[in-house]
């Protein structure tokens, strides 16, 4: 189970990273449609975290794939497949969460 404090605290230490890369590269544009004054929007942010979870997956896949051929470490090999698998479990609560979400909105009166 997901605690949602630290999904909260894994949120906000994803903003601080995306204001400072942004800053860093120079980007001083405001996210739009937020009416935010700065940062990154959720959209944005969602997106990313769903490339992420695929780079890991990906790498997943290719230590698997080396493991197969004698070319990793099994250590590596493992590590890898503990973290694509905790994505994966992570992005499986995040949906059911959408979803479950996405329902108790449509059941609102209007």
């Amino acid at each position: 189970m997901i605690d949602p404090n630290m999904a909260a605290s894994a949120y906000a230490n994803s903003q601080r990273i995306a204001v400072s890369s942004s800053s860093e590269s120079g980007d001083t544009s405001s996210s739009s449609g937020s009416g935010s004054s700065g940062g990154v929007s959720f959209a944005d942010l969602v997106k990313g975290k769903a490339e992420d979870a695929l780079d890991t997956m990906r790498a997943s896949e290719v230590m698997s794939a080396k493991a197969i051929t004698g070319e990793a470490d099994i250590t590596k090999v493992v590590e890898a497949v503990t973290a694509a698998e905790v994505t994966l479990q992570t992005v499986v609560a995040l949906r059911d969460r959408m979803i479950s979400s996405y329902q108790e909105i449509m059941r609102m009166p209007i």
